[in-house]
């Protein structure tokens, strides 16, 4: 049995609570709203965020870090993206040389241009930093349904002894050395997926939708690879698996946002609506400066920069698109003479 921390009460952190609680861990989980963590302590339910699932009574609820943090055999941290620094630096104190942290949010510093795992490990550089990514939508996992993802991390062993702590008969883990893949993949998904949502409320069909999933895999690896990362990360469970999830799934807060963006609703009524941090919007100024940095096409990220940030009307976003120049699908394939 370990003792775990798991820093962030929304609806993946308690989930993933309760997960390592069902396989026999001892969990407390911190949160930074005094009245989420009451809420929590005697509702024994996320009312909100994961409505119907009782949470155990040996769970442990604080607002308290030292606590959640001291001596834990390993920490989740599962806060959005925008906070992930910030929660980092307040929780560094209290972090022992090699402890490990596994970031679960997804999402790319602005100003930086750094994944969660390099902001974290700029402000803990003492820990042992891994991520944990793939088509997991909280309100699923909380209710027990099975679920695969993928645990990247620095070594094998650090990944293999996570491996055997989240695993379970329906949640299947695999592992992988390839964070910035994971990291970016998990990151830029959420961006095609607001795309995908303004499609869907603007009442666009499949076909568009099957367009934005492909050709958005497509700009995300052609980005991960010139970045570092590994084609395999962009072409299993953390990119296009994780991509197909977020744009076809009614959990989806980037889809949803989306989606009401496309029936008329402005970038900060839609997030305002979606009540949760939608980390696509934060993303997507990122991945536009990451395709300039690296001098790669991004096309369909550039349009949502666009309808997000310079009031660009979605249907002439669309049009845009479907007007670019000609082209070949894959260049690299070689026509025969």
């Amino acid at each position: 049995m370990a003792n775990v921390g798991i820093m962030g009460a929304g609806s993946w952190g308690t989930a993933l609570a309760l997960l390592l609680h069902k396989n026999g861990h001892q969990v407390t989980v911190w949160s930074i709203s005094e009245e989420e963590v009451k809420m929590l302590s005697e509702k024994r339910e996320h009312e909100s965020k994961l409505p119907g699932v009782k949470i155990p009574d040996d769970m442990v609820f604080t607002t308290d870090i030292e606590s959640t943090v001291q001596e834990k055999d390993f920490i989740v941290l599962a806060v959005p993206s925008p906070y992930t620094r910030s929660t980092a630096r307040n929780m560094s104190p209290y972090i022992a040389e090699g402890q490990i942290i596994v970031d679960v949010a997804k999402g790319i510093e602005e100003s930086t241009l750094m994944t969660l795992s390099q902001q974290i490990e700029q402000e803990i550089p003492q820990a042992d930093v891994a991520v944990l990514s793939g088509p997991s939508h909280a309100e699923e996992v909380g209710r027990g349904l099975p679920t695969i993802v993928v645990i990247g991390a620095k070594t094998k062993q650090t990944a293999e002894y996570l491996q055997e702590m989240f695993m379970n008969e329906v949640f299947r883990v695999y592992t992988s050395p390839d964070m910035l893949g994971m990291e970016l993949g998990g990151s830029l998904k959420n961006v095609i997926a607001l795309a995908a949502g303004i499609a869907d409320g603007m009442g666009y069909g499949d076909n568009t939708k099957a367009a934005l999933i492909t050709r958005g895999i497509a700009e995300i690896a052609r980005l991960g690879v010139k970045m570092g990362g590994a084609i395999e990360s962009f072409t299993g469970l953390t990119g296009i698996g994780d991509l197909i999830v977020t744009c076809a799934s009614v959990h989806s807060r980037n889809r949803k946002a989306g989606y009401l963006m496309g029936q008329g609703k402005s970038m900060q009524e839609a997030m305002d609506e979606v009540k949760m941090v939608v980390e696509g919007v934060y993303s997507t100024k990122a991945a536009v400066k990451l395709g300039e940095k690296y001098g790669v096409s991004l096309p369909i990220i550039g349009k949502v920069n666009e309808v997000l940030f310079e009031g660009k009307d979605p249907r002439e976003a669309v049009n845009e698109l479907m007007l670019r120049d000609s082209k070949a699908e894959h260049t690299a394939l070689p026509w025969k003479e």
